[in-house]
């Protein structure tokens, strides 16, 4: 059985990897896009839409592979995003070990607002 207290320190774990890990790798594809464009004089007089392989987390992920560092920078603000999430679903699965029906009906509504909030963007 897992203890309150136990369930709180396992989130907050999860909360501090998760900032730390997107903070992390937001610093990397700053730092690598500096190194790469730091010289170049911005365009402010045109407007630049985003590049294909930034619709979708699949082309994040892809991009970002090939050490694209404004893909880089853009997994790591998803990362961050996807943090409260895995929060949600961790306490989903807590609630449902516990068979604590009410809060498993709650998170799963929360959950589902926040996954179809995700994806609905597109």
């Amino acid at each position: 059985m897992m203890t309150d207290q136990k369930l709180e320190n396992i989130v907050a774990t999860l909360l501090r990897t998760g900032v730390i890990l997107a903070a992390g790798i937001v610093l990397l594809g700053g730092i690598g896009y500096l190194i790469q464009h730091g010289e170049q004089q911005p365009s402010w007089h045109t407007f630049h839409s985003v590049p294909d392989p930034y619709r979708s987390v699949s082309g994040v992920v892809r991009a970002a592979a090939t050490l694209d560092w404004m893909a880089l920078i853009q997994l790591g603000l998803l990362v961050l995003i996807a943090t409260p999430i895995a929060r949600v679903a961790f306490a989903l699965v807590a609630f449902a070990l516990e068979k604590d029906r009410v809060y498993v009906a709650v998170t799963s509504l929360v959950l589902a607002i926040l996954l179809y909030s995700v994806v609905a963007a597109h």
